[in-house]
């Protein structure tokens, strides 16, 4: 089986990633649109870019799309997460 290797026109940095992701997080609002959220961010991000680190959030499980927009889901201090930490069997 052959590895698959992407390769993308709109790859973005860490450091956008985390301002998007700062700003999805910090946000006031239960749900943004797309167009809402590129007025929030503090600097101008291309939109193929911005659909990439998305689509990275969604898949990661930290931003859910509904029909209102998108909406900030990761949550660290879940308490599956704790209790794998301190290493506790199910």
């Amino acid at each position: 089986m052959a590895k698959q290797i992407l390769t993308l026109e709109h790859s973005p940095t860490l450091n956008t990633v985390i301002m998007v992701e700062n700003t999805l997080k910090n946000m006031n609002e239960s749900t943004i649109k797309v167009s809402e959220l590129k007025r929030k961010l503090p600097k101008q991000v291309n939109h193929n870019t911005l659909k990439v680190i998305l689509d990275y959030l969604d898949k990661s499980n930290k931003i859910a799309f509904g029909i209102r927009g998108i909406t900030w889901i990761y949550n660290p201090n879940t308490r599956l997460r704790k209790a794998i930490k301190e290493g506790m069997v199910f």
